[in-house]
């Protein structure tokens, strides 16, 4: 695995949040939670989200307010969930930017295929260029010749080294402790140090960086983890 997807879920019935989280998960996917409206738009405004899972009957703020709010913001996906089956709450829920529309109960296949088919949309309408190649100041990584040049100078990386920096540079500003990269680089069965990561990290600098005590490009979020620097396109 080399990216995670972040997806948050919310719903107050804490079963069916339960089993769904354990289900993402297992198929690949970060995944944070939120039991009411309010606590959504926090931890919104707190993490890096790809695709939320939103029930409308939901306490303190709607999951319609939620979505009318994330769409000040955001155009990331929003598949909506609900107990009713009322004609007017689909239409409604999609009027607002929802992307997909679900009626409780539901089968949890069915929502995997639903997410992973709203994400390939997505995906879909971005730049080709983006999709193959990440620029950052003097740094550019081309993905599918798994190639990195700073300043026009190849960078001699190791496989895993150039999935740590992919996976860092791909989503800039996001903050992956050590045991996130672990898991997504080396994999969930992988039993080796979280130091593993640290020498990795320390490699990139060396190759990567101009003065490898003042990163430019990989950060440190002292006692948490790793970030790539946010740039503008």
């Amino acid at each position: 695995m080399i990216y995670l997807s972040t997806i948050l879920i919310v719903d107050d019935e804490k079963l069916l949040v339960k089993g769904l989280k354990r289900s993402l998960e297992q198929e690949g996917y970060q995944v944070l939670v939120a039991y009411d409206g309010a606590e959504a738009m926090s931890i919104y405004h707190k993490e890096t989200i790809d695709l939320v899972v939103l029930d409308i009957m939901l306490p303190q703020m709607s999951g319609l307010d939620v979505c009318r709010e994330l769409r000040k913001h955001t155009d990331i996906p929003i598949i909506m969930l609900t107990a009713k089956g009322e004609d007017v709450d689909k239409i409604v829920g999609l009027e607002l930017g929802a992307d997909d529309y679900m009626t409780k109960p539901f089968n949890t296949r069915e929502l995997l295929a639903r997410i992973k088919a709203v994400m390939r949309r997505i995906s879909h309408k971005t730049d080709g260029q983006n999709q193959y190649n990440i620029s950052a100041g003097a740094l550019e990584l081309d993905v599918p010749k798994r190639k990195v040049t700073n300043d026009g100078k190849a960078v001699d990386l190791t496989a895993k080294e150039f999935d740590v920096l992919f996976l860092l540079a791909q989503n800039p500003g996001r903050v992956f402790t050590r045991e996130n990269l672990l898991a997504a680089v080396w994999g969930d069965d992988y039993y080796g140090d979280l130091r593993t990561v640290d020498v990795h990290i320390r490699r990139l600098r060396e190759k990567l960086e101009q003065d490898p005590k003042h990163p430019e490009y990989i950060l440190t979020k002292w006692g948490v983890g790793y970030y790539f620097r946010e740039y503008n396109k």
